[in-house]
């Protein structure tokens, strides 16, 4: 009887399991935040970068992108 009471009582001191539980929390919201952000503002990132290469090329050859 004497185990089963201090493995319970160590159980209950262990913050272990409660830690990686709010990480995991953290890293969920962080992940569906990046996939909002993505799907809002996607088109409009790669409209600039498009932008940007075309600037680019034009000013490495000269010449605008066909």
């Amino acid at each position: 009887m004497g185990k089963a009471i201090y493995l319970l009582t160590a159980l209950k001191a262990d913050r272990k399991g409660v830690t990686a539980l709010e990480y995991g929390v953290i890293a969920a919201v962080l992940v569906v935040a990046v996939a909002t952000a993505v799907g809002t503002f996607g088109d409009y990132v790669s409209t600039f970068l498009t932008g940007l290469g075309g600037k680019i090329d034009t000013a490495i050859t000269g010449t605008p992108p066909s």
